[in-house]
C-alpha cells in the first residue's frame, strides 16, 4: 500500500531540529513524555542524539504549539489539560467537526475523497489498529480529521481547528484511544464517515462526525470517573 501524499518536506530535506522536534511530538502525543512531566534538556539531548542548539530549537517550537509550557525559575514541562478543558474543547470540536463534515460532503473534490479512502487504507495496515491496542495517526495528511477539515473548503472552520488547538488535541486523542475496543471502533466511525462524504450527504456526514466526536468524549469521562479526585486527566 502506498503511503498517502505528503504536504510536509521530505526526509531528505529536514534539518536536525526538524527531526528532533518530529520525534519528540511524536513522544509527547504517544505519551512516551507524558502530560505534566519535566523536560530535562541533557536527557533529551542524550536520547535523541543532538547538541543543545537544535534541540533548543525543537522545544521552542513545541513550546509555540502549547505541547511545552515553560514556567520562570521552574523550567519546561509538557502541557496537560484539566478534565474540565478537555472536555469543553471536545464539546467544541463536536459542533465544529460536525460542521466540517457536511460541508466536506458538499465541498470536496473527488481527488480529496479518494484520498481520505486512501488515508483509511492506509490507517488499516498499522499494526497497533490491527492489534486494537492504539489508532495513531500523525499531523497534516497522516491524520484524517486534518484532511477532512481541509476539504470543507472553510478557511474559518480551518483556522479554528487545525491552530493551536489541533495540536493540542492530539496527544490526548491518541492516548485514550488505547482503550479496548476503542480503536476498532474509531476506524469502523472514519469510515462511515467518509461513506457519507463520498455519498455526498451532507446530513448523514454530520450526524456520524458529531456521534464521532461525542463517542471520544464519554471515553474521556469514563476515564475520570474510574479514578475520581484528580485534577488533571491521568493519560493512560
Amino acid at each position: 500500500m502506498n503511503e498517502p501524499a505528503l504536504t510536509q518536506p521530505e526526509e531528505a530535506n529536514l534539518t536536525l531540529a526538524d527531526r528532533v522536534f518530529g520525534q519528540i511530538q511524536n513522544a509527547i502525543v504517544k505519551g512516551e513524555l507524558r502530560a505534566g512531566s519535566k523536560i530535562s534538556e541533557s536527557e533529551l539531548a542524550a536520547r535523541y542524539g543532538v547538541s543543545r542548539g537544535p534541540l533548543r530549537e525543537a522545544l521552542n517550537r513545541l513550546e509555540s504549539r502549547q505541547l511545552l509550557v515553560r514556567t520562570p525559575h521552574v523550567g519546561m514541562r509538557v502541557a496537560s489539560l484539566s478534565v474540565e478543558e478537555l472536555l469543553e474543547i471536545y464539546r467544541v470540536r463536536e459542533s465544529l467537526e460536525g460542521l466540517a463534515a457536511r460541508l466536506a460532503a458538499e465541498n470536496a473534490t473527488p481527488e480529496e475523497i479518494a484520498g481520505l479512502k486512501s488515508l483509511l487504507a492506509f490507517h488499516q495496515e498499522q499494526s497497533e489498529l490491527q492489534a486494537g491496542t492504539g489508532y495513531y495517526q500523525e499531523e497534516g495528511d497522516f491524520d484524517l480529521h486534518y484532511r477532512l477539515i481541509l476539504a470543507s473548503h472553510n478557511k474559518v472552520l480551518s483556522q479554528m481547528l487545525l491552530g493551536e488547538l489541533y495540536h493540542r488535541v492530539r496527544l490526548y486523542r491518541y492516548q485514550f484511544s488505547g482503550t479496548a475496543g476503542r480503536p476498532h471502533k474509531a476506524f469502523a466511525e472514519h469510515s462511515q464517515i467518509i461513506a457519507a462524504i463520498e455519498n455526498r450527504d451532507g446530513e448523514m456526514a454530520e450526524l456520524l462526525m458529531r456521534r464521532h466526536i461525542g463517542a471520544a468524549r464519554k471515553n474521556i469521562e469514563a476515564h475520570h470517573q474510574s479514578a475520581p479526585g484528580h485534577q488533571q486527566v491521568q493519560l493512560p
